[in-house]
């Protein structure tokens, strides 16, 4: 810092415990509701948009029978 200049922190509060943990809950619900949905529409796919995805119906039926809270993708 240079002679004679004030320095100024911007501090932002992180919120409440209940207020990040209900954040953290949201996200969670607001991910597995949309596995929920594109695993209902992968299995209404036809076999032939199946094959331009390189996909068999038995990838399909086996990504269709996890459960809801499983996400591979780990987001």
């Amino acid at each position: 810092m240079m002679k004679g200049q004030k320095g100024y922190v911007l501090v932002q509060a992180r919120g409440s415990f209940t207020e990040r943990a209900f954040k953290s809950v949201k996200a969670h619900i607001s991910r597995w509701y949309e596995l929920h949905r594109q695993r209902g529409q992968l299995a209404k796919l036809s076999d032939e948009a199946l094959k331009d995805l390189g996909l068999s119906r038995a990838d399909v039926y086996r990504e269709t029978e996890q459960h809801f809270w499983n996400d591979t993708m780990n987001r």
